[in-house]
């Protein structure tokens, strides 16, 4: 028999569907219940591409005896935190405060009027190493609300009057200035590996969000270290077992120091994100192994992740099948390898060169298996260089790229007929802009018009699925022809930072008139107008108990820190100072949670560099000629000008342009041909027809 998820639309939630547990979405539904039936509420929030809420799924909510506690006690509710994050933002933090800390599956008792009181994350269905099992844990729960009600409603009253009160802000006395960025730079060094690379211990996550910081870092100070950092974190990424070496694009973490283990789960934020740090780093070094890890990670994306109707997918699982048993699902079984599995399916060369290169060992070679799930299994990475493999064969180096090469297209096409990991085909607002805007940039930076085209028609479709123009409002979740929930900030903040990029790479008046207009209703739904700042959310859902702020870039970024970006790169793009205004406020906000722990938000870091940078701009005066447009484009996109904007000026966009800016009213074409003009500061040097004379240009700078 199904529960009350069968009719929802969230793949998570109907993962969860033929649960014998019965599960209410949140709604009006579930809280009338518990009213009514004086019962207090069990919410469970992970998502579809979640391991440990797989595994909390198949022990205990499958489990006809702990169900049973579960449906006589509680009134239990299931939310997918990718649909609802600001759910998951209340009583994650709420968890945070009571256990110090969090994750996924996340695990929160609830009073009948949504008031958390207790809360963890996965529990085990059997007690063990001191810690009490889930069915104990629903029994005593069950116990204390019986027989100490008044204390659990105080306890929750306690709670959300704490969270509703946590970002206390004085701005008194706030000065932004570069000694923020020095000290945010020393505090991200200060974590640093220098063994293998990263920040802090095992687990190891990506959070390009600071390799973004270091690069800017390094382009205002020319310090080396913060460069040296950034490329080497990013090659270590790529050379270890999280990212895919066969089908290309980025695992979710490493479990181990050394990036060799990973969680398998392939998320689109991530995809990106780090696309745009390889993408920084192919533009600093012109080292082509940067360009070729960006290359691969979108041509994963657009062959396995795209929609047919143009949007991008949210995730895929790191549990499939097993091939040889096709029994139950196991973490990492779409990607990891024996090495006779190897050598049935390769020639002798083909196996040593494979082997050799991605560190292939007869009793599998992974550093971490704390489940066991690897024995005899080995999970590829690159710990040689393709000289040392050849040198290692006594073969040429071309003999080697050669049959490395026939043995990865040989592997591929042999796991892609395993079982494949789930896909979640929700499509969501805020993660498509991210990637509507990485796609974009690659398309000028690499040369590739199919990146260009895929990040129009994802445009598109936000434009027709997940937009209401006559109310000029964004929603956040496409699914299965559905368009539900309405967006939130960083759904905003993340689709204009999408259209601008789309806007610089194609200059299509279009995108840069969508984001003003989405950027003012970003405004208007969310601006804090008494203390400065964006709140998560519109408070508009009496179900969401506090309305955040988040004050923290993680593996995706916060919306204020995207928001603060966009801002100020729309003041340089059209001159409108309240636009500058609104940015200086949310970083005055911010600024005294920054000058204690400006490490906690290197992207809101980022905006500070860009708003203490002067403004940089290209003007590309041209007529009908697009190649050679073009070649403009793609001489700029060589170097890494992080505050650079790019303004095309042509018959198309003149009023716009020459309204928005007036310095670029008396910009003509010299003979008919593009011309270039480079501007920092409103001050622009002699125009030039020639990509020679601007590269000289910006070495002068």
């Amino acid at each position: 028999m199904a529960n009350k998820l069968e009719h929802e639309k969230s793949p998570y939630l109907l993962q969860h569907a033929n649960n014998p547990v019965e599960w209410f979405p949140w709604g009006d539904e579930a809280f009338q219940k518990a009213k009514k039936e004086d019962k207090p509420i069990f919410l469970s929030i992970g998502y579809s591409t979640c391991h440990w809420c797989h595994v909390m799924e198949r022990e205990s909510f499958e489990n006809k005896e702990i169900t049973s506690l579960m449906n006589k006690y509680f009134v239990n509710i299931k939310v997918d935190r990718e649909e609802r994050p600001d759910v998951d933002k209340v009583y994650m933090n709420a968890v945070q405060m009571m256990a110090g800390s969090g994750g996924w599956p996340l695990s929160v008792f609830l009073t009948p009027d949504l008031k958390p009181f207790y809360g963890g994350t996965y529990f085990p269905p059997k007690d063990g190493y001191g810690r009490p099992g889930f069915p104990t844990l629903l029994e005593r729960i069950h116990e204390v609300w019986l027989n100490e009600k008044e204390n659990v409603l105080h306890s929750g009253n306690e709670l959300i009057n704490a969270l509703q009160h946590s970002h206390p802000v004085d701005t008194k006395d706030s000065h932004i200035d570069d000694v923020i960025l020095k000290r945010t730079y020393h505090q991200i060094a200060a974590g640093y590996d220098p063994k293998f690379s990263g920040f802090g211990n095992g687990p190891k996550f990506p959070r390009p969000v600071v390799l973004n910081f270091l690069f800017r870092y390094y382009h205002r100070t020319k310090e080396n270290e913060a460069l040296s950092m950034a490329l080497t974190t990013l090659m270590a990424m790529a050379s270890g077992g999280m990212y895919d070496h066969l089908g290309g694009g980025f695992h979710r973490y490493s479990v181990d120091a050394q990036w060799r283990v990973p969680h398998f789960e392939k998320m689109l934020y991530d995809q990106a994100q780090l696309v745009d740090s390889y993408l920084d780093a192919f533009q600093i070094t012109h080292d082509n192994f940067f360009a070729q890890v960006a290359i691969e990670t979108l041509d994963y994306v657009l062959r396995d992740m795209r929609s047919p109707e143009g949007g991008f997918y949210s995730a895929e699982d790191a549990d499939s099948a097993d091939a040889e048993t096709s029994l139950h699902k196991i973490e990492g079984a779409f990607y990891v390898w024996t090495k006779s599995e190897i050598e049935k399916h390769l020639t002798p060369q083909e196996a040593k060169v494979f082997c050799h290169f991605y560190g292939v060992e007869e009793s599998g070679n992974a550093l971490s298996d704390p489940q066991h799930e690897f024995n005899g299994k080995n999970i590829l990475y690159s710990p040689f260089t393709m000289e040392q493999t050849a040198q290692h064969l006594s073969i040429s180096i071309e003999e080697a790229v050669q049959l490395l090469n026939s043995a990865k297209e040989k592997l591929f096409k042999l796991r892609n007929q395993r079982p494949r990991p789930s896909c979640d085909d929700k499509i969501l607002a805020g993660w498509n802009g991210l990637m509507i805007g990485a796609l974009a940039r690659a398309s000028n930076i690499l040369q590739r018009k199919d990146y260009a085209a895929a990040a129009s028609t994802a445009a598109e479709f936000i434009l027709k699925k997940l937009y209401r123009s006559e109310e000029k409002k964004l929603f956040r979740r496409y699914r299965d022809g559905e368009t539900k929930y309405e967006a939130h900030l960083d759904d905003y903040a993340f689709v204009v930072s999408g259209l601008l990029e789309l806007y610089e790479a194609s200059g299509e008046l279009r995108w840069i008139q969508f984001a003003i207009e989405l950027t003012n209703t970003m405004i208007s739904l969310f601006w804090d107008s008494a203390e400065g700042g964006f709140y998560d959310t519109a408070g508009k859902d009496s179900s969401v108990l506090v309305r955040m702020k988040e004050a923290y870039d993680g593996a995706e970024p916060a919306g204020n820190s995207i928001a603060v970006m966009n801002l100020i790169r729309l003041y340089q793009l059209t001159n409108n100072s309240l636009f500058k205004e609104y940015a200086e406020k949310t970083l005055r906000y911010f600024s005294s949670m920054l000058l204690q722990s400006p490490q906690v938000m290197p992207l809101l870091m980022c905006a500070v560099d860009l708003f203490l940078s002067p403004p940089e701009h290209v003007i590309l005066v041209t007529g009908t000629n697009k190649e050679s447009v073009d070649r403009f484009r793609a001489a700029i996109a060589r170097h890494y000008l992080p505050n650079l904007t790019t303004v095309l000026l042509n018959e198309h966009t003149h009023s716009f342009v020459e309204e928005h800016l007036p310095f670029t009213k008396q910009m003509k074409m010299i003979h008919g041909k593009t011309t270039l003009f480079y501007c920092k500061n409103y001050s622009c040097n002699l125009p030039t027809t020639s990509l020679e004379d601007f590269g000289q240009q910006l070495l002068e700078e």
